[in-house]
Order: C-alpha cells, then structure tokens, then sequence
C-alpha cells in the first residue's frame, strides 16, 4: 500500500457527515453514535485521505447481524482485525483506493476514550499536532510504499501522546462533572 499523506481537507469534515448519515439511516437502531476520528479529524494537519470512523454500538452482536447491509453500504467487514471487541469495516472507491474506515466498539469500551481522548487533546495541543503532522510527513518520505514501516514510526509518538491525553481528557470529564 503507497503511503500518502496530504495537506488538511477541510472537505473531510462534511465527507464524515454525509458517510455517518448514510450509515446510521441504514443500520437504524443498535447504534448509539458515530464520532470522526483519526487525522482527517484534527484540523490543520497532514494525514492520509481516509476517513475513520469510531461507531459507538450499543451490543456489537447486533453490527454482526447488520454485516450484509454494511456490504450494500460498499463496505468490507473485516472482524476483530487485530482488536479485542472490535468490528472493523472498511471501504474503498471505485479504484480501489480506500476512503472510509469504520471501527467499532461496544459503549463503554476503553478503546471509545483512547480514540476521542487522542483526537481532543491534539485539537486543544496545536503545537503537538503539528509535531505529528511533521512526524507523518516524514515517515511518508521515508517509507513510501511501506505502509508497515510508516505505522511502526508513528507508533512511539502515539503511544507517548496517547498517555497524556488520557490524563488530560479524564481530568477534563471530571472537571465538567464538577460543573453540574
């Protein structure tokens, strides 16, 4: 897989909306909400031109139920694909190239907070989100056409910021909490 990074679209945010409609009008029920996550989803920073989405189910027994109609939707069930509790769904244009990617989890699950507490904490750091816009833009010059190598460079800086922002988005909840 050619690794591609670009400049910020902000297109990807209406891209996101328009692709969450379709997918809750066609799963209707089972599903409690669809958050936009990954690099398209903080502005301002390079990233390679796919939407991920976090789907927030309710029993993912039931998205196992509901695969045939994420097929009709264009999309690739992929199972677990490497996580625990999650159903992976992925989806490419008509040249092959992929443009959406829907994980899945069930509420409550960790992985919902990892992903949103990442995402919030490199929008309210923008100094580190840029960091990690150099960071991607780099390993894509290094590694181009391996995908692997790319994801296994991003990887220490992720896990360091992921740390962080776990702190940073508990206190953040707890804070709000307080207020009400």
């Amino acid at each position: 897989m050619k690794v591609q990074v670009v400049s910020y679209d902000p297109a990807w945010k209406d891209r996101f909306s328009a692709e969450a409609d379709r997918i809750v009008h066609a799963l209707s029920g089972g599903m409690v909400v669809i958050y936009h996550i990954g690099s398209t989803s903080i502005p301002g920073i390079y990233a390679k031109p796919i939407i991920d989405m976090l789907l927030e189910a309710g029993d993912p027994a039931e998205l196992d139920d509901k695969t045939s109609t994420m097929a009709w939707l264009g999309y690739e069930a992929m199972g677990e694909f490497g996580i625990p509790g999650r159903r992976y769904f992925r989806k490419n244009d008509v040249s092959g190239i992929r443009i959406f990617q829907v994980h899945a989890f069930q509420a409550g699950s960790r992985e919902i907070e990892r992903h949103l507490a990442f995402r919030d904490y490199m929008i309210a750091h923008p100094v580190e989100a840029q960091r990690y816009s150099a960071l991607k833009q780099r390993l894509a010059r290094e590694y181009p056409e391996d995908i692997e190598a790319y994801m296994d460079g991003k990887d220490p800086y992720i896990q360091e910021q992921q740390s962080k922002a776990l702190v940073w988005y508990a206190n953040r909840v707890n804070v709000k909490s307080d207020e009400h």
